[in-house]
């Protein structure tokens, strides 16, 4: 079947349902479609049998969906209507949400349902939630649709209570920070990603991006406590919060600003007080809430490097934090290490918005692209155990890569991945041209890298970009991981499956070294980078301020980010 995907912004939903239904053998092409002349004009190029949603802020206008279905997936359960449907879920601390596949009609989420799914709600920021359980639950019922359309079977008019609720402004969102701390994290957390909270601090305006909870710090409510890993700690009413990320607020007619680690973003506008520095603990505690965005923990013969940044971007300062702990673990008499095995992102490679924010933003990408492959090159010569990566939600770019330096790849089946870098308008580096035309040898390594489309878990497991696909919902990817990498290093082959890749690493040295590998990409970056006119800086601008997507096909602009959008 032809089906058109219809959405605002080539975001992960967009990816991933076009990911899948070509796994179903389905005709799909991309329309961004930013108003209702590019969604007529969309429709009429593709004339497709069906017309599908994953995530549109715009109306279909009535000739479209009068004369051709047109199906609207709404991020609500049957009855739930408004534009910040999964903004309240997350805001009034809701249990269990859905998604609801509508008909498209005169009113807004009103029409005739194909499918509904639910799915429960867990402790998580908005985008987080998106990106996962929601996800899930749209596939499915995505799927459903999809299948009873083909079918010829008919929706089903709504029924039952209806709520109709206003898009969230930012005076709904407004903390007071004398309240208790769970009140303060789902308010953070509503708008974690976007639009974030419009807050007073240290005599300016910003927004505030994502919040955890701490349990150790108290202080005057709204008072900062401390900084860790580029967060700051602020007071609640009975606790405390970590705040990971700062927006400035910019007047009217200014340019957007960058979403920043907060002590970056604080520090750039001079306003960075003297604070404490709390290192994290190296393991969870026992008692008692607190955040880390890099954690290690071991079971056995096991060791699991976990980590966690915003939006899955790691700027230099990540990198290097992350290679100086997987240089630490790397000394611990462990035979399997995973490396990542939590929920959401893995990576998305270099951080965008810092290297947007800096100074000399030439300067800054080559620092971030070398502190990747430092990191990527540490992986890769890791001969003394086994090394299984861990792809728990979406990965694009050098993240794909970092995952690929491991022995093993090992993602949840609801992950999309993003192996390129051309909407970047970057060459690429982190050893893709060594690792990639490894994995699934160089034909596919150039069409993966040219064509640049989401690949899902499936795809990817059948062309050999990843080992293992794991089936398990989000909340559950950490403990299986654990579980089944335990049981690798309890194998008895372990030892000679160690001696071989050792001499399989020594044996490729001799004949190509890595060093030649990073070598011929980073000349190819260092004179992107160095060009003012390359389009890298323009598109790179465009992601980071959030310019308006100009309507189109993805693919024939080749522009945009190169992995799934936060939302």
């Amino acid at each position: 079947m032809r089906i058109l995907l219809i959405a605002s912004s080539y975001n992960s939903l967009t990816q991933r349902a076009r990911a899948e239904l070509q796994d179903r053998g389905h005709a799909v092409s991309v329309e961004v479609t930013p108003d209702e002349a590019a969604v007529r004009d969309a429709v009429g190029r593709s004339d497709p049998d069906l017309v599908l949603a994953p995530m549109l802020k715009t109306v279909v206008p009535r000739d479209v969906w009068s004369s051709r279905p047109c199906l609207i997936v709404h991020p609500g359960p049957v009855g739930d209507r408004g534009p910040s449907s999964l903004d309240w879920a997350v805001h009034d601390g809701a249990a269990e949400w859905g998604v609801t596949v509508l008909q498209a009609n005169q009113e807004m989420d009103a029409g005739d349902v194909w499918a509904t799914v639910a799915f429960r709600v867990p402790e998580v920021g908005k985008s987080d939630l998106y990106r996962n359980e929601l996800s899930d639950a749209a596939m499915t019922a995505v799927h459903l649709a999809v299948e009873r359309f083909a079918a010829g079977a008919a929706p089903r008019p709504q029924t039952g209570p209806v709520r109709t609720r206003p898009y969230v402004r930012q005076e709904q969102r407004r903390i007071s920070w004398e309240e208790d701390t769970e009140t303060v994290l789902r308010t953070l957390r509503a708008a974690d990603s976007q639009p974030g909270v419009r807050d007073e601090l240290l005599g300016a305006g910003w927004f505030l991006h994502g919040g955890h909870a701490e349990d150790g710090l108290r202080g005057r409510p709204g008072e900062l406590l401390a900084t860790r890993a580029g967060a700051i700690c602020r007071a609640t009413g009975d606790g405390a919060v970590w705040i990971p990320e700062l927006r400035a607020r910019t007047g009217s007619g200014e340019d957007r600003a960058c979403k920043l680690p907060a002590t970056l973003a604080l520090a750039l506008a001079g306003r960075l007080p003297e604070l404490p520095e709390r290192p994290a603990p190296v393991h969870a505690p026992t008692s008692g809430r607190t955040w880390s965005d890099i954690s290690y923990r071991e079971r056995g013969a096991l060791g699991v490097l976990s980590f966690s940044f915003p939006g899955g971007a790691m700027s230099t300062d990540h990198c290097r934090r992350l290679l100086k702990a997987y240089e630490t673990v790397r000394r611990r008499p462990t035979s399997v290490l995973v490396l990542g095995g939590q929920r959401d992102f893995f990576s998305n490679g270099i951080h965008l918005n810092v290297i947007e924010a800096a100074a000399d933003p030439a300067a800054e990408s080559w620092a971030n692209i070398n502190a990747m492959n430092d990191l990527v090159e540490a992986v890769l010569t890791t001969t003394d155990r086994l090394v299984v990566s861990a792809i728990g939600g979406n990965a694009a770019a050098g993240g794909v890569m970092l995952a690929l330096a491991a022995d093993e790849v090992w993602c949840r089946s609801g992950s999309v991945l993003n192996p390129h870098y051309r909407r970047m308008g970057l060459y690429g580096s982190e050893y893709w041209t060594h690792t990639l035309p490894r994995k699934v040898g160089p034909a596919l390594a150039e069409r993966l890298t040219q064509g640049a489309r989401p690949v899902s878990a499936t795809t990817a497991r059948s062309m050999g970009l990843v080992d293992r696909v794991v089936e398990c919902r989000p909340g559950e990817f950490t403990a299986e991981i654990t579980r089944l990498a335990a049981r690798l290093a309890s194998h008895p082959g372990i030892a000679s499956r160690v001696a071989a890749k050792k001499a399989e690493h020594e044996a490729r040295e001799a004949l190509t070294p890595l060093a030649a590998h990073r070598e011929q990409e980073l000349s190819r970056m260092r004179a992107i980078f160095d060009d003012p006119t390359a389009p890298y800086h323009a598109l790179r601008r465009a992601f980071v301020r959030k310019e308006a997507q100009t309507a189109g096909s993805p693919d024939a602009r080749g522009a945009g980010a190169g992995g799934p959008a936060d939302r």
